[in-house]
């Protein structure tokens, strides 16, 4: 995403640090800190994705076709403490 022309840097940062507060989510569930139901999680992430996804469609088809493809592998990694932590 860092390369796409299709967001615009503010954009780009205010995405970053919405993924940089979801992996936080993530991680504060799996340390037993917080107690965020994986449903809620789900559909932080789901919005995310869906934001991402409807920047990038009309100016960058081929990167939005990438992370929809891989919508499920990214969350499979995030559901998982011992991969999220390896990363």
């Amino acid at each position: 995403m860092r390369d796409t022309h299709a967001i615009g840097l503010f954009t780009k940062l205010s995405i970053k640090n919405q993924v940089d507060d979801l992996l936080n989510a993530f991680r504060a569930r799996y340390r037993g800190q917080a107690a965020t139901p994986l449903a809620t999680l789900r559909q932080r992430y789901d919005l995310l994705l869906m934001k991402v996804l409807s920047l990038l469609q009309d100016g960058d088809p081929p990167l939005a076709s990438a992370i929809n493809a891989s919508r499920e592998a990214i969350w499979n990694l995030l559901n998982d403490p011992a991969r999220l932590a390896a990363t």
